[in-house]
């Protein structure tokens, strides 16, 4: 699904609700989400999953085309784990 898609189905599902501003709860839900991962907060949706930063160790790696050695310097990835109702759904769902 793609943010314009969900804006669509919001804007559906609520016809009171003019499309901008289906849009601009969107933008706020995702920033809200941003935000929080960026002062290192974890984020828990109950029945999909949640969201924290993760620290990866510094490490050596290789150029995959000279083969030269580099230093990959520590850094903070978001990290997602789903929770089991919807990984339930997900396994139990039937795909075309």
């Amino acid at each position: 699904m793609l943010k314009s898609e969900l804006i669509e189905k919001l804007e559906l599902e609520n016809p009171h609700l003019s499309p901008e501003e289906c849009e601009r709860v969107v933008a706020i839900f995702f920033e809200s989400l941003t935000q929080t991962l960026e002062a290192g907060a974890r984020i828990e949706l109950r029945g999909f999953g949640s969201f924290a930063p993760r620290r990866r160790k510094a490490r050596a790696a290789r150029n995959p085309r000279t083969g030269a050695a580099i230093a990959i310097p520590e850094k903070f990835v978001p990290f997602f784990r789903t929770a089991k109702g919807l990984a339930k759904k997900i396994d139990n769902a039937t795909y075309k």
